[in-house]
């Protein structure tokens, strides 16, 4: 019978200023020799990554399509050269002084053969052996829609009969198509990762209230509220957050860092669009501030609901 006053002014002491360093010594604190803040990390550096990711894309594709929006590709599709080679001129004449038109140029027969090289062999045999289209690359004023297109292949039919007007974006259009599904695919693992952030908060609660279920018993008989207690364990799980997201996003970042270089490596003009910029970069460095009040705000309903149930 003695124990009980003995723990009961033990706890009276400690309880005196709920909202101090003492009253959150009623909680175990494990910090990082526990599992809370190593999920914590783990979390908060693959929603880094993640989130990373769809950033990247999302500005990879932005840049892909300012570049291709004014874009347009006219194929000269005739298989006697003379013949191909004077309408590719007539068209890069009169493509030059229509209006709404900022630039024009002939592809030269090196460069085609250069496209072609991969998959013909010799670049110069190539274009001598096989009936390679002309191409001429036109630069609109403006983005190019439908009825440009329409208007454009109107004033060659007549002139160049053999000219295929295309727009250049529309080639990339399966990779964009695919590019906005990984960015879904990276918003729905952000999300994933949230989700089971909160889920494993809710855990730790649990079995934070299940130990110490007693010191809430007496905490109760000597006046504490509820909301007294949910902010003990709280600030308790907010500090392991907090540290737990410090480290994880210091791992996320040298991973980042890490991928970026490893992509910079390959010199492709595409991928040079989709670098980082500073708002990007705010983005990722508040991850962990949305973790800490994740994991705060998933603690204090876990706990409170607990306790009614509990009490």
């Amino acid at each position: 019978m003695s124990r009980a006053p003995a723990l009961a002014r033990v706890v009276a002491r400690r309880f005196s200023g709920l909202g101090s360093e003492r009253a959150a010594q009623l909680v175990p604190q494990a910090r990082f020799t526990g599992p809370m803040p190593w999920v914590i990390a783990i979390m908060v550096a693959l929603t880094a990554i993640a989130a990373a990711g769809g950033l990247a894309l999302a500005n990879l594709a932005n840049a892909a399509r300012a570049e291709l929006s004014g874009g347009l590709t006219v194929q000269i599709v005739e298989a006697e050269q003379v013949e191909r080679d004077r309408q590719a001129e007539l068209v890069v004449s009169l493509l030059s002084n229509l209006e709404g038109v900022a630039n024009v140029r002939r592809v030269s027969d090196e460069e085609l053969g250069a496209l072609v090289e991969p998959w013909l062999g010799d670049a110069g045999a190539a274009v001598g052996a096989v009936p390679v289209p002309a191409l001429v690359d036109v630069r609109l004023a403006g983005p190019v829609t439908e009825r440009r297109l329409d208007g454009l292949r109107k004033v060659l039919a007549g002139p160049a009969p053999a000219a295929r007007v295309d727009a250049q974006a529309g080639w990339l259009a399966p990779v964009f198509s695919a590019i906005t599904s990984l960015q879904w695919l990276a918003a729905g693992l952000v999300v994933l990762l949230a989700a089971t952030s909160a889920a494993a908060v809710w855990l730790a609660a649990r079995s934070a209230l299940g130990s110490n279920r007693g010191t809430i018993e007496i905490v109760h008989l000597l006046g504490g509220t509820d909301s007294q207690i949910a902010h003990i364990f709280q600030r308790s799980i907010g500090l392991d957050a907090v540290l737990g997201g410090t480290v994880g996003l210091s791992l996320g970042l040298a991973a980042i860092v890490l991928l970026g270089r490893q992509f910079a490596a390959l010199g492709s003009g595409m991928i040079d669009g989709g670098g980082l910029g500073w708002v990007d970069w705010l983005i990722i460095a508040a991850i962990p501030l949305a973790g800490v009040v994740i994991a705060m705000l998933t603690a204090r309903l876990t706990v409170l609901a607990a306790l009614r149930r509990m009490l």
